[in-house]
């Protein structure tokens, strides 16, 4: 499909639309549609919802301490998913956004698996979203490598996004994603390259604070490669010497992971924030 995108022209003067972009078209973002924002800071127009052409992605899951990870939770109605009862569940995703409405760009995701209102029973929430691919999680960290994602997902979604070096390295066998600041080591996470195949949606709804305000947004995902592995050795977290690491080993990580993912080629649209009234 291809969108028409508008360029700032010069004060006072209407925005003109450039060439648009061709891109392969794709049955996935077919039928969304888009409104246009004005990104006033960088002189162009954005898209909501944002599109993810093409992209790279690898998950591992880990479990924490219920109690350690409820105190970072923002909001008391925010009840964190256990797999048994004082262990609750910690996501870490990694991002290669290769092609996107908002230029290319990296991403590392820290998130706690959540459910909104109500308390679950351990095990069987996080059974019902395996099942029905769609998980609820409250984004803790949210680093990004280019100034307009940071932009965008503070001014509008609230989200805890910073400028960070996220640095990919891919091999034969593994991947690893290297997230730092200011030359401090923030995390390491390394993961076994899986031979994958298409699969069904995934439904993210991502909750994040904004002026006190919890909001969330929905995010599909179309998987054209994906694999996953319950292997305790395909991935490993490595913290580093910042002060996020040390809030992380305060959370009494799992040595090894519940679940990794690696997904190297997928489509996914990033939908607008709203109020949680709006579900």
């Amino acid at each position: 499909m291809s969108i028409e995108v508008l360029t700032a022209s010069p004060a006072g003067s209407r925005m003109e639309a450039s060439a648009p972009k061709q891109r392969r078209p794709s049955s996935f973002l077919k039928g969304i549609v888009q409104t246009e924002f004005p990104m006033e800071p960088f002189d162009r127009v954005g898209m909501l919802p944002v599109f993810y052409y093409d992209n790279s992605s690898m998950t591992a899951v880990f479990t924490a301490s219920t109690r350690k990870v409820r105190a970072l939770l923002p909001d008391p109605d925010m009840h964190p998913i256990e797999l048994w009862p004082g262990r609750c569940v910690v996501a870490f995703n990694a991002f290669e956004y290769r092609d996107t409405d908002i230029d290319p760009y990296n991403e590392f995701s820290i998130s706690f698996l959540m459910s909104y209102g109500r308390r679950t029973l351990p095990g069987i929430e996080l059974l019902r979203g395996m099942a029905g691919r769609c998980f609820e999680a409250y984004v803790w960290q949210l680093p990004v490598t280019t100034e307009i994602a940071r932009w965008g997902g503070v001014e509008l979604y609230g989200y805890p996004k910073f400028l960070a070096d996220i640095e990919f390295r891919h091999a034969p066998e593994r991947t690893s994603c290297k997230l730092s600041v200011g030359g401090r080591h923030i995390l390491t996470l390394d993961g076994e390259v899986l031979k994958g195949a298409p699969a069904k949606l995934l439904r993210y709804r991502a909750y994040s604070m904004k002026n006190g305000v919890p909001l969330c947004a929905n995010v599909y995902t179309n998987p054209l490669e994906y694999a996953e592995s319950m292997s305790r050795g395909s991935a490993r977290l490595t913290l580093g010497d910042h002060d996020i690491a040390r809030q992380l080993q305060g959370l009494d990580l799992s040595a090894s992971p519940l679940m990794y993912q690696y997904c190297p080629r997928n489509e996914l649209v990033l939908f607008g924030p709203r109020n949680l009234i709006d579900n």
